[in-house]
């Protein structure tokens, strides 16, 4: 059996902070947690549940005699942040997995964690952001006219990478859109 592909994050080494760029991002796999809720004071328990369950994947993996993955970065998707009190934010909290995963054996009583394929159309457009998640908005700002300014549209929601922890003396984030071309734009 050949190796188990795992779409890996965006190259952030080719992102430079706070230039924006389009690129392809293949579908992915993902096993997923949903919180409402302020991301600051419900995010811990869902991301160690959703941890929990990618490494216990990982390792059954391994002792089916199956190749392991990496587990890669937490992405998360916020579809109402712009819409809603951030106390009632519904976040798609994500960790990939190998594309031909069909089960998850690790659940918890408090959330339910299950699987996807996230998909990203054709194209996204996605800016590396450096700083605390409250300073992102310039970032997003920036990001959303390059889309403009280039002749497409968001076509998705918006989407989070985190290359560091929060607690990190620089904090890393992809920020992301699917996008598309605008209609009549050529």
């Amino acid at each position: 059996m050949g190796p188990i592909k795992v779409s890996r994050p965006s190259k952030s080494k080719s992102l430079k902070p706070g230039v924006p760029r389009f690129t392809a991002k293949a579908k992915q796999r993902m096993a997923v947690v949903t919180t409402v809720g302020d991301p600051n004071e419900i995010q811990a328990d869902a991301v160690s549940a959703l941890y929990r369950a990618a490494y216990q994947h990982k390792f059954n993996l391994k002792r089916g005699g199956k190749p392991g993955f990496k587990v890669g970065s937490l992405i998360a998707r916020w579809p109402d942040a712009h819409l809603v009190e951030k106390s009632n934010w519904t976040g798609l909290w994500g960790l990939p997995l190998p594309s031909g995963t069909r089960k998850l054996m690790a659940q918890t009583a408090d959330f339910e964690i299950r699987l996807e394929t996230w998909d990203y159309g054709a194209k996204v457009a996605e800016i590396l952001h450096l700083g605390t998640y409250a300073e992102e908005g310039p970032s997003v700002q920036k990001l959303h006219e390059f889309i403009e300014d280039n002749g497409y549209e968001i076509a998705g929601v918006h989407e989070e990478e985190y290359l560091t922890r929060p607690d990190a003396k620089v904090v890393r984030t992809i920020i992301r859109y699917p996008v598309r071309k605008r209609v009549g734009s050529g």
